[in-house]
């Protein structure tokens, strides 16, 4: 009776008993089917080959399927072009088709068979429904009908036969094989998870955003290199300029000029006049093989890097100095320098600078931009609010984004959790009030939106912005938790002791199964089969770290998809897979390029280790998607039972 006003609503849905119980059978029947297989990847930093070639193959799962369907009928080299075909099809299509010559009306017919056996096996776990969803319009029908229909039948044979000998002598050979293979590798991947980091270091950010934003079911945890780059679309200028800063570092220009059109030129322009004579040696790029820098450009990137560099100071000085919350102001360094001496005063400890060359910094009001530099900040700002292709990414990733996710009794996030030293969740102070655990995750993220959605102009939007800044480096940030960003010592300072960056306790206390629980149980995640995935820091793979922590309740997954860090893991990144049958870790090895891998068949090399396994296998039902589906259930049985009641009428 107290839900009777909601059930009446529900009654124009379902206006019949006849149709509330068929949805009924429906929802239990889905309930029965198996879970959808969930991918985890984190720390991707912009290596965009690597990353789409994962969700090509699937973390290799493609190319186990096709080998457990295919086994010993066909010969390896034919497994292996079947599989580059599934990734790469248009490609692939191209060089086969020469191959072939006037045989190809021949292959086609042999490889859309075994094309539709690869696909009806990823489909399987799913309702029909489902499948056709994912199915191209124009062929919808056709799949369906060789989906549903055997050729083992043999009063199909004829009829199977004829649909794909139509397909091929119509011309449609080539388009459909494109289709079917998209639908193979949306439907092994039901769900990505990306626990951060998609900027920085490699060269095609902006492509991966272009892919995930037309993927078909995705969501992000913000990393604090995400979280950059949303600052400065959201007007932080200190975030703008290390965003600029890293692409500099790291000579990958081609995000910023090519993906979002941001100028370069006035910061070009400025740093050539300030350091015309100064080769800038401290700041010239790491070597980069993707997008290799000339010689005769080193000089001028160096320039516009310390130029940038020494922007950032002042800025980042100002936003310390108006957030006394943040405790920061030992990251304040400017007025610490002797100008005459060319030393700065660390901790009582006087230190050389390698580098004494400051023409836009007053000894007098270090933090001060001077008038060039104002109007600099200004006309690089504007570039970064105007990119509408900045714009639309970032709207994705806060759309699909969020600090943390609990998903199926796993909890997600980049970094860390802030703790005490006896294990504890620590408060931070904010706005005046203090924040732990869950509520300061909650805290964070409402404040990261507000420094993107509030109207400009309004306070908290202000607030919001330096708080994002606060998240990239902040001490005490989940998605840093470090003392110190040693960003200037590291350039201008040799004693490596300066260098240290301490992290914070969760890095000393991951290992520990008790204070993983507890983390966990703040979530509300108590489930024997719970755990935490994060990455951020590199698991030293090739040292014989493992990334699996506290007795499996911790999974680090973070194993170098960026180039920068592969020496350090020794290896190319890892990607978790949750299917129905348990957790999997696949570990990869460097992937060599695209073009190798569709000329020569080339794969990344994946190395599996189950980390848990269960004979009963896991359903729908034992999701979050299936108990959203029981409530429907439970609300629908009180419908049928209303009717035969005679509370609600029939219509």
């Amino acid at each position: 009776m107290k839900d009777l006003k909601y059930l009446r609503l529900l009654a124009k849905s379902f206006p019949t008993i006849s149709d509330a119980t068929t949805e009924i059978i429906n929802l239990e029947a889905i309930l029965n089917l198996p879970k959808g297989t969930e991918h985890f990847l984190t720390d991707i930093h912009a290596e965009h080959e690597a990353f789409s070639h994962v969700l090509k193959n699937a973390s290799g799962v493609i190319r186990k399927k096709v080998e457990m369907i295919f086994g010993h009928s066909l010969r390896e080299s034919e497994k292996r072009e079947l599989c580059t075909l599934i990734y790469y099809p248009k490609e692939k299509l191209k060089i086969i088709k020469e191959r072939e010559g006037k045989e190809i009306d021949e292959w086609y017919k042999i490889v859309l068979v075994r094309l539709m056996r690869v696909c009806g096996n990823v489909s399987s776990k799913y309702t029909r429904s489902k499948v056709r969803k994912a199915l191209p319009k124009e062929y919808s029908y056709i799949i369906q009908e060789l989906l549903h229909e055997s050729l083992a039948e043999p009063n199909k044979q004829e009829y199977i036969a004829a649909i794909i000998s139509t397909i091929v002598s119509t011309g449609r050979a080539k388009h459909f094989i494109i289709a079917i293979c998209n639908v193979i590798q949306q439907l092994t991947i039901d769900s990505l998870h990306i626990i951060g980091d998609i900027y920085d270091r490699g060269p095609g950010a902006h492509i991966i955003m272009d892919l995930l934003c037309n993927y078909h079911n995705f969501d992000i945890q913000w990393g604090n290199h995400d979280l950059v780059w949303m600052g400065a679309a959201s007007g932080s200028e200190a975030c703008m300029a290390n965003v600029i800063r890293i692409s500099l570092r790291y000579a990958n220009l081609a995000t910023l000029e090519e993906g979002y059109g941001i100028n370069l030129m006035p910061l070009a322009t400025f740093a050539m006049e300030m350091y015309g004579d100064d080769p800038c040696a401290l700041f010239k790029p790491k070597a980069n093989q993707d997008e290799p820098v000339k010689g005769k450009h080193i000089k001028m990137i160096s320039q516009m890097h310390k130029a940038i560099s020494v922007i950032q100071f002042k800025l980042e000085g100002a936003v310390i100095a108006r957030n006394k919350d943040f405790e920061m102001d030992d990251r304040r360094l400017l007025h610490l320098i002797d100008f005459k001496k060319g030393t700065i005063t660390l901790e009582g400890v006087e230190y050389a600078l390698k580098d004494t060359n400051f023409p836009t910094i007053d000894p007098a009001d270090p933090y001060k931009l001077t008038e060039e530099e104002h109007d600099l900040v200004d006309s690089l700002m504007h570039y970064f609010l105007t990119s509408e292709k900045l714009y639309k990414h970032m709207r994705c990733i806060y759309n699909h984004g969020s600090v943390y996710l609990v998903r199926n009794s796993n909890l997600l996030y980049h970094g860390s959790m802030p703790l005490n030293e006896d294990g504890t969740l620590k408060s931070i102070r904010i706005s005046g009030e203090e924040y732990a655990g869950k509520a300061l995750f909650d805290k964070f993220d409402k404040m990261v939106r507000q420094a993107f959605f509030e109207e400009r102009g309004k306070p908290n939007k202000h607030t919001a912005k330096d708080m994002i800044w606060y998240l990239w480096c902040g001490p005490y940030s989940p998605q840093f938790d470090k003392e110190k960003m040693a960003t200037f010592e590291r350039y201008f300072i040799a004693e490596k002791e300066t260098h240290k960056e301490k992290k914070g306790y969760y890095y000393y206390l991951k290992d520990n199964k008790q204070v993983c629980e507890m983390i966990l149980k703040e979530f509300g995640v108590e489930d024997s089969q719970s755990h935490i995935i994060n990455g951020h820091i590199p698991v030293k793979t090739g040292k014989g770290e493992s990334p699996i922590k506290a007795g499996g309740k911790l999974l680090v997954i973070d194993g170098g998809y960026s180039k920068a860090y592969q020496p350090e893991t020794g290896i190319a990144g890892y990607t978790l897979i949750y299917n129905s049958h348990g957790l999997l870790l696949i570990q990869h090895q460097p992937f060599i390029s695209t073009q190798k891998a569709i000329e020569d068949g080339d794969d990344i090399i994946s190395e599996t280790t189950v980390v848990e396994f269960s004979n009963k296998r896991r359903l729908v039902r034992d999701t979050d998607i299936g108990a959203e589906l029981q409530k429907q259930i439970d609300d629908l049985m009180n419908l049928v039972s209303a009717y035969r009641n005679g509370l609600i009428k029939e219509s």
